[in-house]
């Protein structure tokens, strides 16, 4: 802002394809839904077993989310009114919509990790969550506890939830996001028991794609017009320069916005009003 410079984001639309995901990698955890399926597909489904693949059941249990904005209200609705689930969180301040609405109850941290069947971590990161969850995180939760991180992989202190797995200290994780991301090959991310890991897909359906491809181009636009950003950051700047002024090097912003206007074209998104 200081420098003059507008900026724009995609704000709200990825919240309901990533709570969707969220969901998701908890099921998965649970039901054991990606080891029992690789043990299939390698041939090693002879029978059925009384004891195979035992999980967790959902219904009635308790889970804690950390950070109740928009995306982790979006999980709480699902989650209550799906499987009827008692739901607590932590948070800067209080949601009291959220706990009318879902009957939430907000707790201290050290008491949501105590009580959770299932932790969710939603929070923003910021120098006062990096590394929230750490060994001694882990260690105050049950141990047929399931973590859930679909926010910010530096959330989580990655080693300390590798220990706390290898030790059988919970249950299970779900991952979409790491630190570092993506993993180096050979990061023992890859081999940590009972953890399910997506390469950061949450926002991956068509349908959100297609919007954060046409919100994105609608800035550009609108910035290359000096028009005000439709979805600014610091909806104070308005584009101060015209585009045919640029030097070439700045023509990458009108390519940029080629090649997002053909990739969403290409998927099958609605163009119309992007000039």
């Amino acid at each position: 802002s200081a420098r003059g410079i507008a900026i724009g984001n995609t704000p709200g639309v990825l919240t309901e394809s990533t709570a969707d995901l969220t969901v998701a990698l908890l099921l998965a955890v649970a039901r054991k839904v990606v080891e029992s399926h690789l043990d299939a597909q390698n041939g090693h489904w002879k029978t059925w077993e009384p004891l195979g693949y035992l999980g967790l059941d959902l219904v009635g249990k308790t889970v804690g989310i950390v950070g109740l904005g928009r995306i982790g209200s979006a999980v709480a609705r699902r989650l209550h009114r799906g499987w009827d689930m008692n739901v607590i969180y932590t948070s800067r301040s209080p949601r009291p919509d959220a706990e009318k609405e879902l009957k939430v109850k907000r707790v201290t941290f050290d008491q949501l990790l105590a009580e959770s069947d299932f932790v969710i971590v939603m929070t923003d990161l910021n120098p006062s969550t990096q590394y929230l969850f750490d060994r001694a995180a882990f260690q105050k939760m049950k141990r047929t506890a399931i973590f859930i991180n679909s926010a910010r992989g530096p959330l989580h202190r990655q080693t300390d939830l590798i220990a706390a797995l290898e030790a059988e200290e919970i249950f299970g994780a779900g991952l979409d996001v790491t630190d570092p991301e993506p993993p180096p090959s050979g990061d023992p991310i890859y081999r940590a028991p009972r953890l399910v890991l997506t390469p950061h897909i949450a926002s991956a359906t068509i349908t959100t794609r297609h919007r954060m491809a046409e919100m994105a181009a609608l800035n550009i636009l609108a910035g290359l017009a000096n028009e005000p950003l439709p979805f600014p950051v610091n909806p104070e700047i308005v584009a101060g320069r015209n585009w045919r002024n640029l030097p070439p090097a700045g023509l990458v912003s009108a390519l940029a916005v080629a090649n997002l206007l053909w990739h969403a074209k290409a998927l099958g998104a609605p163009l119309e009003g992007l000039g």
